[in-house]
């Protein structure tokens, strides 16, 4: 496990930036072998904040020889250009972290942040990820990205790509000693001690290394344990159940700013030169996903297909919006306060003696969404489901 070193540096560093008001977007993300997951499925996960609290997912038929695909979306994107994780039905899927060590030019703000645009690219043309290294590497310069690119594939292949304008490094899955790899807001090959997220990263790393251990990560693990804890690493404490009613917002993976929870699940990987069939992709792959704050969200089963996506995760309210992101965020809004620059958790709704805080009663009623959505992909005798959170 790799561990935490100059916390106060970091945490010092992020809160001088957080005075000087500017505007950091952050993920929490993973990806995980199939070897380590029961089902035996490669998993890409990801914890999403940003500014940008209205999401939605939608599906894209492709044309003209692309791919289709589904993917998560800012609630105001309405021609479906930004994809910000997604799933096609070559069995190819993409998440991006921010990353803030490893531009090393002067390119301009406003020719940045095309990580949407790339990883759209990537859903309409990519099976493998191979072809999101070749992708990469066709791309013109300046790529107006400084990120982390997670991907796998249906022969259960991963890899991240730390990216940035020019260059690329690739760590890939088959290489991690444990069996999966955790980014956050920073990349392991830019500059030390830059950039953010180190104690989130251990946050993951701690909660998930047990698991890992032991092969029981499943989607529902990431979801509804990872995203909904209240783990510090670098206080070495569980704030989840301690009832706190004013609580910094510092360092968790759950944030303010957390918009999203999904975990992409694959399929049994396939055979060297095996072909791809969509139909194997539209039934096995499951995009698990919950939407607006992810303590209090809502699972719902995403599935690579015209009629594959809930419609409480459409964009099909005013501007965009949501039905299920709505209800979170108004759920988010009962949850925190402000004083002055900084948010205060009450976690006391999230999580009390009674077990009906918003959190315990989403947990619950998600732990059968997921028991029911691996009946229907697996049949009944092999859906066991997930006690991970029980």
């Amino acid at each position: 496990m790799i561990r935490l070193k100059n916390i106060i540096f970091i945490t010092a560093l992020f809160l001088s930036f957080i005075g000087q008001g500017i505007k950091l977007f952050a993920c929490t993300s993973a990806i995980i072998s199939a070897d380590l997951n029961p089902y035996g499925r490669p998993i890409l996960w990801k914890h999403r904040d940003t500014s940008t609290k209205d999401n939605k997912v939608e599906y894209v038929e492709g044309k003209d020889g692309q791919f289709s695909y589904v993917a998560l979306y800012n609630a105001a994107d309405m021609g479906l250009s930004e994809a910000w994780m997604g799933m096609n039905d070559a069995g190819f899927a993409v998440m991006n972290t921010a990353s803030y060590n490893i531009k090393d030019d002067k390119v301009p703000a406003k020719k940045m942040d095309k990580e949407g645009y790339v990883m759209t690219k990537a859903l309409r043309s990519c099976r493998t990820v191979d072809d999101f290294a070749h992708l990469l590497d066709t791309l013109p310069r300046p790529m107006g990205v400084e990120a982390n690119f997670g991907v796998i594939d249906a022969y259960g292949n991963g890899a991240y790509f730390e990216t940035n304008n020019h260059s690329f490094i690739r760590y890939d899955l088959k290489d991690a000693p444990d069996g999966m790899l955790v980014r956050t807001n920073y990349s392991h090959s830019g500059r030390p001690k830059e950039g953010y997220g180190y104690v989130r990263e251990a946050n993951a790393e701690c909660l998930l290394t047990p698991f890992a251990e032991k092969r029981e990560i499943t989607p529902e693990l990431l979801t509804e344990n990872i995203s909904r804890t209240f783990y510090h690493d670098g206080k070495k404490k569980d704030f989840t159940f301690t009832g706190e009613r004013s609580l910094l917002d510092d360092d968790f993976i759950p944030r303010y700013k957390s918009t999203a929870t999904i975990a992409i699940e694959g399929c049994k990987p396939l055979a060297p030169g095996e072909i791809i069939d969509p139909e194997l992709v539209k039934k096995q792959y499951i995009m698990w996903t919950g939407i607006g704050y992810p303590p209090v969200s809502r699972i719902r089963a995403v599935r690579c297909d015209k009629d594959g996506v809930d419609e409480g995760l459409r964009g099909t309210l005013p501007n965009g919006h949501s039905r299920l992101g709505d209800e979170a965020v108004k759920k988010r809004g009962e949850v925190f306060t402000s004083k002055g620059k900084k948010m205060y958790i009450d976690l006391s709704k999230l999580y009390n003696e009674s077990g009906t805080g918003y959190a315990q009663k989403a947990i619950e009623e998600n732990h059968q969404t997921y028991l029911n959505e691996i009946d229907l992909r697996d049949g009944n005798d092999s859906a066991t489901g997930d006690k991970s959170n029980q």
